[in-house]
């Protein structure tokens, strides 16, 4: 009687299997990785198109652009430019929660400052060590130009920014842009950028999020990127916030507003008293999205020539902007 010999994988059989399975599992997840970033990228996109498109909504309301930091004599306690923009956003609700009497820290403010809103929020962006008491996240920062100043200039001689320039962007303290003063056009100008939010650790140095103070008190953009860049960003000693991208409620450079200075994915500084230099920055791939005056939304090179950043970083500058 003839007995059927029972087929099984052999040692050497099941190993090659195994290194096939492997191989292929190595091919394979680079590409669902790279599928998924190119997903969130697109989110990201939308959501800055929401924020343009709610700015051109709100222009056409009021005829001119809401301001970078209004409702405060302290310039980092007012309300920001996400605030004002909540109702042309299908935020009505929230935006309801707002009392533009006080300050954003205000008790009257609370409910509003604790909300989170998926809107202002990059999906690629990590915040796990920002404290949630903090407030709702943000990563899209509003333009205040290529001067250093953190808003207009003082009127007393004896004020250290006495005779600095005006923020020439399109947010600011006490901002209230029309469309017809951006002369560099709308296509030309920047309106909001992505910014990395913070660890929330002043303890740990971390690049490419924190804010770092150089000690210094540069005049312009040049001597602010000079300084900034000069620091080593390991030391402890040099750095200034890491809480950064909560409140969205907030107008400050921490929060919600940022500078064409430094090239985008680079480093952001504070200099004393009043002086900053924050930049755009994602964990996107080589660059960063930004929302242009006319509410498009490009895909920003951090590779992009400095005078070209700073350039469409201005209203009225005059510059020729080649393409970007």
């Amino acid at each position: 009687m003839r007995r059927h010999a029972k087929s099984a994988f052999t040692l050497v059989e099941l190993l090659v299997v195994i290194a096939i399975i492997g191989i292929l599992v190595g091919l394979l997840l680079p590409a669902v990785q790279a599928a998924r970033e190119a997903a969130r990228r697109m989110q990201c996109s939308n959501n800055l198109k929401q924020l343009g498109l709610s700015m051109h909504n709100y222009e056409s309301t009021f005829k001119r652009l809401p301001s970078g930091n209004l409702g405060s004599a302290n310039f980092s306690t007012g309300l920001s430019v996400h605030a004002r923009l909540l109702p042309y956003m299908e935020q009505v609700n929230l935006y309801q929660l707002v009392d533009y009497n006080f300050a954003y820290n205000h008790v009257a403010n609370d409910a509003a400052r604790l909300q989170s809103v998926p809107t202002f929020i990059c999906p690629s962006d990590t915040y796990t060590g920002l404290a949630t008491s903090l407030g709702g996240v943000n990563s899209y920062y509003a333009n205040s130009g290529t001067n250093i100043l953190a808003g207009a200039p003082p009127t007393l001689s004896s004020d250290p920014n006495y005779g600095m320039p005006a923020c020439n962007g399109l947010f600011y303290r006490d901002s209230a842009i029309k469309f017809g003063e951006i002369t560099d056009g709308l296509s030309n100008t920047f309106a909001f950028a992505e910014k990395i939010a913070g660890d929330g650790s002043n303890s740990i140095a971390t690049p490419v999020s924190d804010t770092f103070r150089p000690g210094t008190n540069p005049a312009n953009a040049d001597e602010a990127l000079r300084d900034c860049m000069a620091i080593n960003p390991l030391d402890i000693s040099k750095q200034g916030v890491s809480i950064v991208g909560a409140p969205w409620i907030q107008a400050y450079h921490s929060t919600t507003l940022y500078y064409h200075v430094l090239p985008p994915n680079t480093r952001s500084c504070m200099f004393p008293p009043g002086r900053i230099a924050t930049t755009a920055g994602s964990r996107h791939t080589g660059g960063v999205n930004a929302c242009i005056g006319d509410g498009s939304v490009r895909f920003v090179s951090s590779n992009l020539e400095l005078p070209i950043w700073r350039a469409l970083g201005t209203r009225s500058g005059g510059e020729v902007v080649s393409e970007f």
